[in-house]
Formats: C-alpha cells, structure tokens, sequence
C-alpha cells in the first residue's frame, strides 16, 4: 500500500499516508485560486456526507491540528453563558476539560477510569443534579488509551434532555460510524491526519447549520472563529486566512481513496482486522492489552510494559523503529505502557511484520518476561 523506505507509523496521527496522497502535495496552490476553491468546496461537502448530515450540517474547515478545532467548536458553539459537561476517561477529555478553563466556560466532569467508558446512566445523572448544563463534549475514541466510548446512548440522552452535543471525533471519524440524521450531535470534529489518512495540518467542524447561524459573538479568538470562517466561505468561495493548501490537496485525494476503498464500512473493517490481527500476534508473544476487547477501538492499543528489569522504553522504540516501525509511548500515569496504532495506509500483513520486529527486540535486549510486573496488573 505504500513505496519506499520510510519507517511506518504505528501512531493514532500522523500516520502513514499512500504514495498517491504524498505525490498530491508536490504541486503549489493559489489560495485565492478557483482551483483550489473548488477543492475546498467538494471536500466540505464530502466530509459532511461521511456523517450523514447533508439536510442538517455544514462543514467549516480550519487551518492547524485537530485540537485546534475542538477549541473551536467549544468556544463557538457553546455560549459564553453556557455550561459543558465533560464524561472523563482519558488525556484527551483531560484536554477538553482545560480548554474549557482556558476559555473561561462553565464545565463539569465525570471522573471515570480510564479502562471503562461512561454510561447513559452517568450522563442522565449528572444533568439531573445540575440543570445549569447546556452542553455534553464527549470524546468519542479516547487515543490515550483506545477505549471506545458509547457515543450514540450518550447522543439519545442528550437529544432528550434538550443539551447539545460536541463530539471529538478525531479518531473515529471515517472508520466507526457516526451518523448525525439518526442521533442528535450539534458537532462532529475532526482532523485531516487521522483516519481519512491525509496528512496532518487541518481540522473541520461539521456543525448543525441551526446553531451555527447563532453563534456569532461567541467566540474567544479571531482566527478560531468559525461563524466569520463560515459566512466567509459562502460569500467568497475562500478561506480567511492562509490556508494549508498542500495539505488540503492531499486531502482530497485521500478521502477520494478512502470513497473507492468503500467509505466507513471497508476502512473500519481494515482496521479491525489490523487490531485483531496485531492483538493476537503480540498476545503469542507475552503482551497483555490495557483494556479489555469489548471496549477497545480497532484505532490504537495500549499494551502493559514487560515486567523484566532489561525493558526500558526509549530503546524498545529505538530498536523497533531501526526495523522500519514507529511505536508511540504510554499516556497513562499509573501503569507504564506502550501504543501501537492500526491506521493509516497499512494492512494486516504490516501488523503481522511488527509483531516479528517487536520479537526480534525483546530477543536483542534480553528480554524474557514480557508479562507485566504484578504491581501493573493491580493497578
């Protein structure tokens, strides 16, 4: 799927993008361009089509990565009056709690472990105890760990309760289903290098169009301002600023491959197939995963340390990427792991050859015990 000799990337972004997609970037775009407008047009309407919201929602692009996005839609679409709860399980829900202090909005979180997902009950629950709550920001694939979290049982109990809801999507979106004309999302946000498999360098907002049209004023910041980048856009065909527009080539001809390889349902398979497939393979060799298989996403898996004394992570990476693989520290604080992402231009095949690559390591550096140390495993 790929050509050359650059390591892959076993990470949840950047990933791995094919040789169609980087020789996309190698022409130059007028940002003013009709060309390149036209570009920006076709890929707002075919990302908003991804989620199946062309009656309801529209797509506003952004320049930056995907946090930039999330920010945006948090200041834009939630008054500056408004409250935003905030199911925590995970660094990137630790992300959105902190962006809503940053931006000075009212927030509540759950505190959940970050081996379990929050539960419609959770949600009910807490705005039954604080009518003040306006807003549920809900991640929906927590790349700290892979965890999967139920974004359509939390969507009907928002949708009954009258609250909006922010999903970051930056992991799921084009690989697990999301479908905003069957549940109620005022926004779906994402990010150019993740599973449409672009590379990295731009965001989008997919917004209730509703909700958009009220949200001027609400915004922290200029240059996040999606209600001005919006109007803008449908006035002039352009971007406000300076777009990212090797970026947005190669996007386009990724969502292109990622339409021809059979949208959300053939790339959501792939992946499954590279998780199940790498699961098994290091499982063979020792490896116990962090989360247990009913909640894990087929986008990134956390795996313990091994518990032997010769294991230490910067030259498990080190020798691991010398064999043509890039693998992505922990993020968790209480337990030490290790993540091996399943996106991006790769197959089964790759995961079966990062198993053998991560064999031949343990061997170089004397490993023996690839089980965690018991002291993990209790945590």
């Amino acid at each position: 799927m790929i050509r050359g000799n650059d390591p892959i990337l076993l990470t949840p972004g950047p990933l791995t993008t094919s040789l169609e997609t980087k020789q996309a970037m190698l022409r130059d775009w007028g940002s003013w361009d009709a060309s390149f407008n036209a570009i920006t047009s076709s890929l707002c309407k075919d990302l908003v089509d991804v989620v199946n919201g062309a009656e309801t929602h529209v797509c506003v692009p952004l320049q930056g990565s995907g946090t930039f996005s999330v920010e945006a839609a948090l200041s834009n679409l939630v008054p500056r009056d408004g409250k935003v709860l905030v199911p925590q399980n995970g660094a990137y829900c630790q992300r959105i709690v902190k962006i809503l202090k940053v931006l000075g909005r009212a927030h509540v979180a759950i505190d959940i472990a970050e081996d379990k997902h929050p539960t419609a009950a959770m949600v009910e629950e807490a705005i039954a105890r604080d009518p003040a709550i306006t807003h549920v920001a809900q991640v929906h694939c927590e790349t700290g760990t892979g965890i999967l979290n139920p974004l359509h049982e939390i969507a009907t109990v928002c949708a009954r309760h009258g609250k909006g809801l922010i999903v970051d999507a930056m992991s799921s979106f084009g690989a697990i289903e999301i479908d905003v004309a069957k549940y109620s999302i005022d926004a779906v946000v994402a990010a150019s290098g993740k599973c449409i498999e672009g590379p990295p360098g731009m965001g989008w907002v997919i917004a209730r169009k509703s909700v958009l049209e009220k949200c001027q004023g609400n915004s922290h910041s200029l240059a996040m301002d999606l209600y001005d980048q919006w109007t803008y856009m449908q006035k002039t065909t352009q971007w406000r600023f300076t777009p990212p527009t090797h970026v947005v080539a190669a996007l386009r001809c990724a969502l292109d491959q990622f339409l021809a390889e059979g949208g959300v349902a053939a790339r959501g398979a792939r992946y499954r197939k590279n998780c199940d497939t790498l699961i098994e393979g290091m499982g063979a060799l020792g490896f116990r995963t962090f989360l247990p298989r009913q909640v894990q996403a087929p986008v990134i898996v956390t795996f313990h340390a091994p518990g032997d004394p010769a294991y230490s992570f910067k030259p498990f990476y080190e020798k691991v990427k010398s064999r043509g693989y890039i693998l992505y520290p922990g993020k968790l604080t209480q337990v030490e792991t290790f993540r091996v992402g399943c996106i991006g231009a790769i197959d089964a095949n790759e995961m079966r050859n990062v198993v053998s690559a991560v064999a031949e390591t343990l061997k170089e550096m004397g490993v023996k015990q690839v089980a965690p140390a018991r002291s993990a495993i209790a945590a």
